[in-house]
């Protein structure tokens, strides 16, 4: 508990653990009175040079005065950061607020003055880097809006600092020091650097754990099958390449298993960079100090006993992460099944897998130690028998994920050369709102194919999630918007996995159907029209074909424009031996070979035979025996080139992985997988452009912000009234449609005389609003003689005036009736949504959905996402509507939940699209205070 300072009570939402640049970890937190002795000895710490560039003069020592004036703040005028491991101090920035001539001030006044100081054996980290985000985010909180830094010339390494942040800038050189000036508002660029940190910290995190020089194993006793035992079994028999040390009190030999033991890590002469804890949960913190006082740089924590097991469990977890982190450590786990890498300079098997996977282009996220052992084993067996060497770059099973995430390891994923397609099965999602953002990155450079577990109940009680509002079709599809390739099984997950490792993405939907069975053929053209393919009439080859008819057929389609993939489907022929199976693979690998940009998959009814010579090597040296390919393939057909991705792979005759044909044993699934692959290639082509965020010259973004300011002094989670909703959403370029109220017929009769005849008569009760399927709506009433009999109607039918509260609007041109509405749901953050007015509509559920903010593109597609939009576009006959007049609208909503976080909800219903324009017939609007901390501030961990 840290004690407050002057004026302001002590503001704990500003602490923060940071990732550094080198991956380890670091916390943020404001300094306070009880810091001082912490100042005094971190300023010790600190070299002459180094104090000399923040003195501009030699500074020894810090006096008392010093002392006080860099710990009492106020936090809002006087601000004082510090960034701490271990709980000492290794960088300290501070802000000053100033006002004209660079003299102390106070609110209103608008600049600040800044400064740090890193210690030296920490410069050179990103620690300032880190700060500067910080101690920004603190100053736009209090009202501060630029920056101002003295620095002298020499000090490049705190220039560069200022000038690579991203902010609009000022420079000048004024009585020998560099004054640099500088905007605090965020933009495109301060954004992307801070991102492209971020992304850089957080993979460097992960790849100190899946890549370390040295291991301890803590906890693996004498006694053969226990947890700590079997993982120094499974690090010694996948022949890790580093390192091995076994940890255990109870141990007084020197080795175990060959391996040298020891009591505690302390004892280790050398440094360690990776522990896997397998302790009882009591014993954990002992083994999380001794390993942090040791300089270990991460944790994999396999032992059980923590938020898995109810709320003392929780709160174990929690101090876990708190503790490893006070040491610069990152966790994955608790109760973990362990981490895998099989590259060849690595050879990490720190798992309860018994056996390491085959080496291979696929990364693997388990949240779940039984789905990782089922993902493992599907792959390993799918891999030997269907596509040959395809096998595993990394596997990471994060248990409770308390502090590395899918999140984390997506960022190691993004440019990891060895992983060319990302596996994630998924329980829960911390920060969804950050893994779709990584998600779109991620999946415009490489597939992501995720399954969701637990979808329609409540997540594993070890995770903590965020609640959302949405449901869950509607996470899964903004998911797909972000390029996730969504499936709904493990084994789909594996099935479109191994298709997107090993083949191209097709050019189109167009799907060639060939193979020696009628009717295999007919299911796999009723299974693409299915997914939404255009597959072409099946060629039934007969059940006579050969393995040079298959070679021509194929190497026809694949040649044919009209094609984009082909589909193989093949049966047993009777008497057939191992040496056709291998001919008729060496056929179809041969003719893939031709079209290298078109991707090809075998649907086969029990041919175990083919399956195993689809994955066989095809080395364009000759090969003896009478089921090589080479001896196999047909008169004329070429054998399939062979070059590996990883020119350290196992074997230099292994196939040629990029062209390794999946088989799968059903066509259902294959044309599934291919389904997949087609969507996600149209994603990766409109994502090459994925439009603009449109600068609209008449938004009134600052009258906005000051209105909503004066909203919001009267009080949170406020529903505006119409005048202010109508002022609100007119800044922004909605104009919505005016509505006088009509509390009796004599003050309805008036409104309609100043709004002008024809008019609409509607009641605004909750239960009536916007069913007009209900009756409570009149339309089109001429004079004053129909609103009267209209006004007595909807009384005598629902309810007195006070009840039904009726208003008068004025008739808006005939069109479609649509919805626009925007909400801040709590997970997935700002989501744009639309669908047509109407019970129909909500009861089939046909609204779509785009994350915030939305492009040009984005609205486009959204018009015309819904299942009803043919009403839009001149249905039936009908006059097509003005849906350009409807993006406009849509953006402009966006923009407006963009630029103002406090904006949490925006319905615009009815909104009116006639064939030319349209208009919005009702609104609502609420705002809420604005969270101080969301994916947009500054770099942090999870908070735990």
């Amino acid at each position: 508990m840290q004690t407050s300072s002057d004026r302001h009570e002590y503001p704990s939402h500003w602490e923060a653990d940071v990732v550094l640049r080198d991956g380890g970890t670091a916390r943020v937190r404001p300094i306070t009175v009880d810091d001082a002795e912490r100042l005094v000895s971190f300023y010790e710490q600190v070299s002459d040079e180094s104090k000399y560039y923040r003195f501009f003069a030699p500074y020894p020592r810090l006096s008392a005065k010093d002392v006080r004036r860099f710990t009492h703040h106020d936090f809002v005028d006087r601000v004082g950061l510090a960034a701490t491991i271990g709980g000492e101090f290794i960088a300290t920035v501070r802000y000053d607020r100033i006002g004209p001539g660079g003299l102390p001030a106070s609110a209103p006044a608008d600049e600040a003055e800044v400064a740090f100081l890193v210690q030296d054996a920490h410069q050179g980290r990103g620690v300032a880097s880190a700060l500067l985000e910080h101690i920004a985010a603190v100053a736009r909180e209090r009202d501060i809006r630029r920056f101002a830094a003295e620095v002298l010339p020499a000090n490049t390494k705190m220039i560069k600092v200022f000038t690579d942040a991203g902010y609009q800038q000022k420079r000048h050189f004024e009585d020998g020091v560099v004054r640099l000036e500088f905007d605090l508002e965020p933009t495109d660029r301060s954004l992307a650097v801070q991102r492209a940190r971020e992304q850089r910290a957080e993979a460097r995190s992960v790849q100190r754990l899946l890549a370390p020089g040295s291991v301890a194993v803590i906890g693996a006793g004498r006694t053969a099958g226990g947890v700590g035992r079997s993982v120094l079994a499974n690090l010694r028999a996948a022949g890790f390449t580093g390192r091995l040390y076994a940890v255990n009190k109870s141990l007084g030999e020197k080795e175990l298993d060959g391996v040298p033991a020891h009591r505690s890590v302390r004892d280790i002469g050398e440094h360690v960079d990776l522990a896997v804890v397998a302790v009882p949960a009591p014993y954990v913190p002992e083994v999380v100090a001794e390993c942090g006082e040791h300089g270990v740089q991460g944790l994999v924590v396999v032992s059980a006993g923590y938020a898995e097991s109810g709320p003392g469990g929780r709160e174990r977890q929690r101090e876990l992460v708190r503790q490893a982190r006070t040491y610069g450590m990152r966790i994955i786990g608790p109760n973990t099944f362990g981490i895998i890498n099989t590259a060849p300079g690595v050879r990490l098997n720190a798992s309860l897998a018994p056996e390491m996977p085959r080496p291979g282009r696929i990364g693997l996220f388990a949240q779940s130690g039984a789905i990782g052992i089922a993902l493992l084993s599907r792959l390993h067996r799918r891999g030997g028998g269907v596509t040959g060497v395809t096998g595993v770059s990394t596997f990471v099973s994060t248990g409770n994920r308390a502090d590395v995430s899918g999140n984390d390891v997506l960022q190691y994923w993004y440019d990891d050369p060895d992983t060319d397609v990302a596996l994630m099965y998924l329980e829960s999602i911390g920060n969804p709102r950050k893994f779709t953002r990584l998600a779109r990155r991620t999946a415009a450079a490489k597939p992501l194919v995720v399954v969701q577990g637990a979808r329609h109940a409540a997540a594993p009680q070890g995770h903590a999630v965020r609640a959302t509002r949405l449901p869950h079709a509607t996470v899964s599809a903004l998911l797909r918007q972000a390029g996730v390739i969504r499936v709904d099984t493990i084994t789909e997950l594996v099935d479109a996995g191994l298709l997107l490792a090993r083949q191209p993405l097709p050019p189109g939907p167009r799907v060639a159907i060939l193979g020696n069975s009628e009717s295999l053929g007919l299911l796999t053209f009723d299974a693409c029209l299915a997914e939404g393919l255009r597959p072409l009439p099946p060629l039934d080859l007969t059940t006579e074909a050969s393995a040079e008819d298959f070679h021509r057929a194929l190497a026809r389609a694949l040649a044919d424009d009209r094609c984009d993939a082909v589909v193989v489907t093949a049966i047993p022929a009777v008497g057939e031996t191992s040496v056709a199976d291998a001919a008729l693979a060496g056929a179809l690998r041969s003719a893939s070979a031709s079209a290298p940009a078109k991707p090809v998959l075998v649907a086969h009814v029990e041919l175990g035979g083919l399956a195993e010579a689809l994955s066989a090597a095809a080395s364009t040296a000759p090969q003896t025996g009478p089921g090589g390919p080479a001896a196999a393939a047909p008169p004329g057909a070429h054998p399939a080139p062979v070059g590996r991705r990883d020119p350290d792979g196992p074997s230099a005759d292994a196939p040629d992985e990029t062209r390794l044909i999946p088989a799968y044993p059903a066509a259902e699934r294959a044309v599934r997988a291919l389904a997949e692959a087609v969507k996600y290639a149209q994603w990766r082509r409109e994502a090459a452009e994925p439009g603009k965020v449109p600068e609209y010259e008449d938004v009134d973004e600052r009258g906005a912000a000051e209105q909503i300011d004066a909203l919001l002094s009267r009080g949170t989670g406020l529903t505006l009234g119409p005048e202010d909703t109508c002022a609100l959403l007119g800044r922004y370029g909605v104009d919505v449609r005016r509505a006088l109220p009509a509390p009796t017929p004599d003050e309805a009769a008036a409104a309609a005389r100043t709004l002008g005849y024809p008019v609409a008569l509607k009641t605004t009760a909750p239960h009536l609003r916007h069913r007009a399927d209900l009756g409570g709506v009149r339309l089109d009433l001429a004079d004053e003689e129909q609103l009267r009999r209209a006004y007595g109607e909807l009384t005598e039918l629902f309810g007195t005036p006070e009840e039904l509260r009726p208003v008068v609007q004025a008739m808006a041109p005939r069109g479609v009736d649509t919805v626009v509405r925007a909400v801040i749901d709590p997970a997935a953050g700002a989501v744009l949504s639309f669908g047509l007015a109407g019970v129909a509509s909500e009861l089939l559920g046909d609204t779509g959905h785009r994350l915030i903010p939305v492009t040009d593109r984005d609205a486009a597609s959204l018009v015309r996402s819904i299942r009803t939009a043919p009403l839009l576009f001149g249905w039936r006959g009908s006059a097509p509507v003005d849906t350009a007049a409807l993006e406009e609208v849509m953006l402009r909503v966006s923009r407006l939940v963009d630029d103002h976080p406090e904006v949490v909800g925006v319905s615009l219903e009815p909104v009116v699209v006639a064939p030319r324009g349209l208009t919005v017939l009702g609104a609502t609007v609420r705002l809420a205070r604005a969270p101080l901390r969301d994916d947009l501030g500054p770099r942090t961990l999870p908070v735990v």
